[in-house]
């Protein structure tokens, strides 16, 4: 029988044939796309005619077509639906990967062709993007370690493929962890919770064939913890949430980050580099840990100011209570959320039935529609699962993109949310139009009732359907610098600078609208919303730097032997609150443990809020947030571009010049 995911696929736009596809067909494809690659790989290397950009970077990019194809259905099933045959499969897949990366950047006849085409360069009436890909392409492989040989490249193959083991086994840990974790909830407890909570206990009760119950997954457990009056309980459902990884036994991750770190600190040391954050960093935006650092303590102060100003007002509030001690980092939420519903007037039962998942996918899109003229369209397609749903994107009639939405918590999906592509934009191979997942984990309602979601889950949805754009409107050529394939402290800003959308008001006077009567959001109400949208913003600056910082401290110096122990001294150094924890914590940083995706990297996501705070104020300062000169601009120099050049270049054509986080700390509400 043929393979189906080998065999051409019969589907609306060239989506996975997930109807055909078993488990069992993923290895053999993926060892026989593997065989292929390999294949043309070595026909490059040695082709016996003089390197051309055509027979050598167009034929590189197009070399792993079948296997890009495979994987990109695989991971966007294994990520998102995981079962014990998708594990094995993952932990199969990513040290043979890794190796076959390996083998294709210590090819020296590869590598003598590019070099010759890079000494070549100013003779070789390049285009632009030819030449900005020619660079990509030699420095991806330099610093993948094409030029070291001996025992050297041999240790930098071992390094890169137990990288990849690890990376996988700590993401299945802390799956593991966070599908095992519950804790049961009596009719007492649960009556003392919102409708909305029960119903989210309820429903995550009857996935795991129990009673109502709370888990580790964000979207239940932070209400939880808002709102939960049982301090007792709010303990142990918060030392839980915060100690995934760290559980004891075959799934804690605390060895796992200790050997990634002193793995990375060799990679980098092979490859000539003083700390793997020199390494990371070079090809950034910020380009040295010290630019890094100096942004984060620039924030950090006033940030820390008013945390320190917020949990004296909170411990008040715990002692008002009959509560004795000081304020603890279970406490936070519940004392928050009580003094945001006095201070705004707001009530979470009030304003989530205005939020409905429904309608705030309809506002992102509308806000698409009016910034870029995309229209959407469902489809019926074979998808990885029955809660996944998808879209064509089309713009004046033409096909721009199939956007694919799986928004609900499961127990076979990793926690936290992200936009990947099944396929990337290109034109290499034709006019390749992108396939986009968005993926999120919002409570999924316990019976046929609208999904209702907090303001926080609302702006995660525009979150990532701002990376969603950056692919949706990719116009490259190459598939290497197409949608995202930026620098990680640039990629944010799409997904950032669309968030602000949420905050338009004539957004939410058309779209939030109520599950039961179908009325507006009262326009009291909405401003009191948008009122109270940099509530807590110390609390959340804070709790998101000293993750910043522990990651760029581990990578920054000598690995530590103990991470635990440099992280405790580091948060101790910057004076950390003690009632706030970093919002990931080792042994669950995901980010930076998963893969080398955010490692010395998760500044990023202030780096980039530096420029979407700038970027949006400018739509202000033009014609609105609906400004269509800025909206072409930001496509035409932003969107559109990819990688394409340098991210700094980019930006500054569409704003005139880099910001500095002026405008980041007016928008957070930390400005003097």
């Amino acid at each position: 029988m043929t393979n189906p995911l080998l065999s051409d696929w019969d589907t609306p736009f060239g989506l996975p044939p997930y109807d055909r596809v078993t488990d069992a067909d993923y290895a053999p494809a993926v060892e026989a796309a593997l065989d292929a690659a390999r294949t043309n790989v070595a026909a490059i290397a040695d082709n016996p005619d003089p390197p051309t950009f055509a027979n050598t970077i167009e034929a590189l990019e197009l070399a792993d077509e079948t296997l890009g194809r495979v994987l990109g259905a695989f991971f966007a099933q294994a990520g998102a639906d995981s079962n014990d045959a998708r594990q094995a499969l993952m932990r199969e897949f990513s040290p043979k990967l890794a190796a076959y990366g390996s083998e294709v950047t210590s090819n020296a006849a590869l590598l003598a062709r590019i070099e010759t085409l890079w000494q070549d360069r100013d003779a070789l009436d390049l285009t632009d993007e030819q030449a900005r890909v020619l660079m990509v392409t030699r420095r991806g492989f330099v610093r993948a370690g094409a030029q070291l040989q001996g025992a050297e490249a041999e240790r930098l193959k071992v390094i890169k493929q137990r990288l990849a083991e690890l990376g996988t086994q700590f993401t299945q840990n802390l799956l593991a962890d966070e599908r095992d974790w519950c804790m049961d909830l009596s009719e007492q407890d649960l009556q003392a919770l919102p409708g909305f909570v029960q119903d989210a206990a309820r429903a995550a009760g009857v996935e795991r064939g129990r009673g109502p119950v709370v888990t580790t997954s964000r979207s239940l457990i932070v209400p939880f913890l808002q709102f939960c009056p049982d301090r007792a309980l709010r303990k142990t459902a918060y030392e839980a949430w915060t100690s995934r990884g760290a559980m004891g036994g075959e799934t804690d991750n605390r060895a796992i980050a200790a050997e990634v770190l002193h793995l990375r600190e060799d990679r980098a040391a092979l490859l000539g580099y003083d700390t793997f954050a020199a390494y990371k960093l070079e090809t950034e935006m910020a380009r040295t840990p010290a630019a890094v650092r100096d942004l984060l303590m620039q924030v950090w102060t006033p940030a820390k100011r008013a945390a320190e100003a917020d949990a004296k007002v909170l411990e008040d509030m715990l002692h008002a209570d009959g509560s004795d001690g000081p304020l603890q980092p279970w406490d936070w939420h519940f004392y928050s959320e009580r003094r945001r519903a006095a201070e705004h007037d707001l009530n979470e039962e009030e304003i989530k039935p205005y939020l409905q998942l429904d309608r705030m996918i309809e506002a992102a899109f509308d806000c698409a529609h009016r910034l870029f003229g995309l229209d959407f369209r469902e489809i019926d397609a074979p998808l990885y699962h029955p809660d996944v749903r998808a879209w064509e994107v089309t713009r004046d009639g033409q096909h721009m993109a199939v956007f694919i939405g799986d928004y609900f918590a499961r127990g076979s999906k990793r926690s936290g949310a992200w936009c990947s592509a099944i396929r990337s934009q290109q034109k290499l191979a034709g006019d390749i139009r992108p396939h986009v997942v968005n993926v999120c984990n919002f409570a999924k309602p316990s019976w046929e009732r609208p999904a209702l979601l907090s303001y926080d889950d609302a702006r995660t949805l525009f979150h990532e359907f701002g990376h969603a754009l950056h692919q949706i409107l990719s116009d490259v050529t190459h598939a290497s610098i197409s949608g995202t394939s930026v620098a990680r402290d640039f990629v944010e800003l799409p997904s950032q600078l669309f968030e602000h959308w949420l905050e338009v008001p004539e957004v939410l006077e058309r779209f939030a609208t109520h599950a039961e009567t179908g009325e507006t959001m009262p326009r009291d109400l909405l401003d009191r919303l948008l009122a109270a949208t940099t509530h807590d913003a110390g609390f959340q600056t804070v709790e998101y730097l000293g993750s910043a910082l522990v990651d760029l401290a581990f990578h920054d110096g000598p690995a530590p032997a103990d991470p635990m122990q440099k992280q405790a001294e580091v948060l101790e150094e910057i004076g950390m609150p003690a009632a706030i924890r970093m919002r990931h914590a080792t042994p669950h940083f995901a980010h930076v443990f998963a893969g080398d995706g955010y490692s010395s990297g998760y500044y990023s996501y202030m780096w980039s809020e530096v420029m979407d705070a700038d970027a949006f104020e400018a739509f202000q300062q033009a014609g609105g947030p609906f400004d269509a000169e800025m909206a072409r601009a930001l496509e035409a120099h932003i969107l559109s571009q990819g990688g394409a050049e340098e991210a700094a270049t980019l930006y500054t054509r569409f704003r005139g010049g880099l910001p500095d986080a002026a405008a980041l700390l007016r928008g957070r509400g930390l400005a003097a």
